[in-house]
C-alpha cells in the first residue's frame, strides 16, 4: 500500500483444557500455552505497531492468591520475540530463587528436592504468565491515547472473582459517547479514554448486577458464605451478561474476555465486520484474528479451523464446558471488512491469496483500454510489497487475455485458409506483456509509523528503482493495492518512478476509490484527506457547482437530527455529478509529481465496486467505497465527517456521535 492507514488490531487466545502438568509431561514445558500464544502473536505481528499485551487468568487459585495478570509493552509487535525473551528471563530468575530455597532446605533436612522447572504447580503459583487462559493483543490504535496505559488487555479488579474482568479486542464502537452517557445516567463515572474502557465498564456493570442478584438470593437462602463465590461462578450466565452488555453497541468488533472465576468468552459483531477464527482439539481451544496463524502454530489443515459466527459469543466455563450462542438478532446481510482481504491479513491464507489474485485480474480490461493493447511498449510492475499477490493475479489475467487473442487470430487464419507465419510471430513475440521489478525496498523501515511530517523523506530513502529497464517510449504500469490519500504517491513514489523516464505511468489500484470514512476499526475517518474526495471537490469548483458543498452540509445537519436508525448518507451528493472515470482523471492530475524534470503522463485507474465483489464475493463490506454502511453509526459518522470538513475541524468523526 502506497498510503499509510492504521487498521484493526490482532487478538490471540490459548485456553488450555488440561492441567499444566499434562503439558509438562507431554511437551517438556508447563508453559505450553504461553509459548503457543506467542507463536500466534508472532504470526500476526503485521497487525500491531503501537504495542503488545499479554494477559493470563489462572483457574482454581486458593483465596488470597492472585489469579489475573497482564504484561504490556509499547514496543512494536516486530519485537514480540524480545517480549518472550524478557518473560523467559523472569522465569529463569524465579527458578534460580526457588531452586536455591529448595536446595537450602535440602541441605538442612537431607531430603531430595524437585527443581522448579519440573514442578508445574510451583510454576503456576510463582510465575505470573503460567495459567490456563492465555490472551494476547497486538494494538493498532484508532482512537484514544497511544501510551502504555491504552494497551490491551484492560483489567477491572475486584475482591470478588465474579466481578473481576479482563478484556481485549479488535474493534471500534461508533457510539462510545452515547454509551458513556448511559453509564452516567446510572450514576457511574466513566473514564473518557477509549471505547475499550467503555466495553470493559459495561460488561463489568452487567457482571456486578448478576453477581449482586445471585449473592442476595444465596445469602437469603443461608448458603454458607465460603461457598457463595464458587456457586456464583458455576451459575453465572455469561451469555446473558454479554447479551445485555451489547444491546446498544454499534460497530465492528471481536472481543475476548476472562472473568476472575475462570470463565472465558469471545464474541463477534453481528455483521461479521471484524474477523475471528477458532481451533479446538483435545488439549486446547484457541482463537485468532487470522486463520493461518492457527494453522501454522498448531500444524493443522484449513478445515480444522472455523470462524466464530457473527453475532455469537463462545463461552468456556471454568469447568471446561463450552457453548456458542447468539447474543444479538441475526442481520439480513453479513458485511466482513473487505480491507482484510485487500491488504491487512497475511496473504498465505489460501482464500485470501486467491482473492487478491482475483483483484489483480479484474484490473486487466481497464488497463488494456488505457494502453490501447500496446504491450510491446508496456512494462508492468507493482509497488512493494503488499500488492505483490494482486500483481501475480494481474499477470495471470494478462497472459490469459493475450493467449485468447493469439488463439482467436490463429483460428481466423485457419478458417480463412491463409496461415501467416509473420503475423503469428508479431502476435506472439512482439506484443507480449513485459514484467519487471521496478520499485523495491532496499532497507527495512516501517514508514507508516513515522510522523506524517517526515514520512515522505523516509519513503524516498526506503524505495529505489531498477534502472535501465524502462525506455522513454514505454508505458510503466504499477499495481498498488489501494490509494487512500495519494500523498505518498505524489510526493515520493511517483517522483521515484519518474526517474525511469517512461512515456506514461499508469497506477492501478486494486481497491475502488475510497470516498467515505470507516468507523469500524480502520483509521480512515477524516473525509478531507481522501484523494477521491479532494478530486470531487475540485471538480465541483471547476464546474461552478460549489453550491453542492453547502447544500450537502445542510443535508448532513438534517440527517443528524433524525433518529439514528433513519439516517442516510448525505455525502453521496458530492460525487453524484461525476462518473467514476471523471474522478479518476482528476485524481491523476492531483497526484502528478511536482518539481521533477519528467514531462510524461500519469493515469490512475481504480478497481470498480462490481469488480471488487466479483473478486471477493457479494457479501464483503464496501462502505468506504459505496457509502452504504452496515450500521446506523456509519451513517452518523459520514455525515458528521463532512460537517467537520466543512467547518475546518480535524479529528475522528466517530468520537463524538449522537
Amino acid at each position: 500500500m502506497s498510503d499509510s492507514i492504521r487498521h484493526e488490531c490482532g487478538i490471540a487466545v490459548v485456553r488450555l483444557k488440561k492441567p499444566l502438568a499434562y503439558y509438562h509431561d507431554k511437551y517438556g514445558t508447563a508453559l505450553y500455552g504461553l509459548e503457543r500464544l506467542f507463536g500466534l502473536m508472532a504470526k500476526q505481528r503485521n497487525r500491531g505497531q503501537d504495542g503488545i499485551g499479554i494477559g493470563c487468568c489462572k483457574l482454581d487459585m486458593p483465596p488470597g492468591a492472585p489469579y489475573m495478570f497482564r504484561v504490556r509493552s509499547t514496543k512494536s509487535a516486530e519485537a514480540i520475540g524480545e517480549m518472550l525473551s524478557d518473560e523467559m528471563k523472569e522465569f529463569a530468575r524465579i527458578a534460580r530463587r526457588v531452586n536455591q530455597e529448595r536446595k537450602d532446605t535440602r541441605d538442612d533436612t537431607g531430603m531430595e528436592y524437585v527443581k522448579f522447572e519440573d514442578d508445574p504447580e510451583a510454576i503456576k503459583r510463582e510465575f505470573e504468565l503460567a495459567g490456563e487462559i492465555n490472551m494476547g493483543h497486538l494494538r493498532y490504535g484508532t482512537s484514544g491515547s497511544f501510551g502504555k496505559g491504552s494497551l490491551h488487555p484492560y483489567i477491572r479488579r475486584s475482591t470478588w472473582p465474579t466481578r473481576s474482568l479482563m478484556v481485549m479486542g479488535n474493534f471500534n464502537l461508533t457510539n462510545t459517547t452515547e454509551l458513556n452517557r448511559l453509564m452516567m445516567k446510572r450514576g457511574q463515572h466513566p473514564v473518557f479514554d477509549t471505547d475499550t474502557q467503555t466495553v470493559l465498564e459495561e460488561i463489568g456493570f452487567q457482571l456486578d448486577e448478576a453477581h449482586t442478584d445471585m449473592y442476595h438470593t444465596m445469602r437469603d437462602a443461608h448458603v454458607p458464605p465460603e461457598d457463595i463465590t464458587r456457586r456464583i461462578g458455576e451459575q453465572l450466565d455469561v451469555v446473558k451478561v454479554i447479551r445485555k452488555s451489547a444491546e446498544l453497541w454499534d460497530g465492528g468488533y471481536a472481543i475476548a474476555g476472562a472473568i476472575g472465576t475462570g470463565d472465558f468468552f469471545i464474541m463477534r459483531d453481528p455483521h461479521g465486520i471484524r474477523p475471528c477464527h477458532m481451533y479446538e482439539d483435545d488439549e486446547v481451544i484457541a482463537f485468532a484474528s487470522e486463520r493461518v496463524a492457527l494453522m501454522t502454530v498448531f500444524e493443522v489443515a484449513e478445515e480444522a479451523v472455523c470462524e466464530l459466527p457473527p453475532g455469537h459469543v463462545c463461552v468456556i466455563k471454568a469447568s471446561g464446558a463450552m457453548k456458542t450462542e447468539a447474543f444479538a438478532p441475526p442481520v439480513e446481510t453479513l458485511r466482513p471488512c473487505s480491507f482484510e482481504r485487500i491488504y491487512f491479513s497475511r496473504s498465505n491464507d489460501s482464500v485470501i491469496y486467491r482473492q487478491r489474485k482475483a483483484l489483480g485480474e479484474q484490473m486487466v480490461p481497464q488497463l488494456i483500454e488505457a494502453i490501447g493493447n500496446d504491450w510491446e511498449h508496456t512494462v508492468t510492475s507493482f509497488i512493494p510489497n503488499t500488492a505483490e499477490t494482486a500483481y501475480h493475479g494481474f499477470l495471470d489475467g494478462l497472459r490469459f487475455t493475450r493467449r485468447q487473442e493469439v488463439k482467436d487470430a490463429i483460428m481466423e487464419m485457419v478458417k480463412a485458409g491463409t496461415f501467416d507465419e509473420a503475423k503469428l510471430d508479431d502476435l506472439v513475440l512482439r506484443n507480449w506483456p513485459r514484467s519487471e521489478k521496478i520499485a523495491l525496498k532496499d532497507i527495512k523501515m516501517r514508514t507508516f509509523i513515522a510522523q506524517e511530517s517526515g514520512r515522505d523523506q523516509l519513503v524516498s530513502g526506503v524505495y529505489d528503482i531498477t534502472y535501465g529497464v524502462v525506455k522513454p517510449s514505454d508505458n510503466l504500469v504499477v499495481i498498488d493495492d489501494s490509494i487512500v490519500r495519494g500523498t505518498t504517491l505524489k510526493k515520493s513514489l511517483l517522483r521515484i518512478l519518474a526517474r525511469t523516464n517512461p512515456k506514461r505511468i499508469i497506477v492501478c489500484s486494486t481497491a475502488p476509490q475510497i470516498r467515505y470514512p470507516d468507523c469500524y476499526g480502520i483509521d480512515m475517518s477524516e473525509l478531507g484527506k481522501f484523494i477521491a474526495f479532494q478530486a470531487a471537490i475540485k471538480l465541483l469548483e471547476e464546474r461552478n457547482l460549489r453550491h453542492v458543498v453547502k447544500e450537502t452540509y445542510e443535508a448532513c445537519q438534517r440527517e443528524l437530527e433524525k433518529p439514528k436508525d433513519q439516517m442516510q448518507n448525505a455525502v453521496k451528493a458530492i460525487y453524484a455529478p461525476f462518473t467514476d472515470s471523471e474522478i479518476s482523471a482528476k485524481v491523476s492530475e492531483l497526484v502528478y509529481p511536482q518539481h521533477t524534470q519528467w514531462k510524461g503522463e500519469v493515469k490512475v485507474i481504480f478497481q470498480t465496486i462490481s469488480g471488487l465483489h466479483r473478486a471477493l464475493g457479494p457479501e464483503y463490506g464496501d462502505w468506504y467505497f459505496s457509502g452504504d454502511y452496515p450500521t446506523p453509526g456509519g451513517f452518523a459518522t459520514v455525515n458528521r465527517a463532512f460537517m467537520q470538513y466543512y467547518q475546518g475541524k480535524a479529528g475522528r468523526s466517530y468520537d463524538t456521535l449522537f
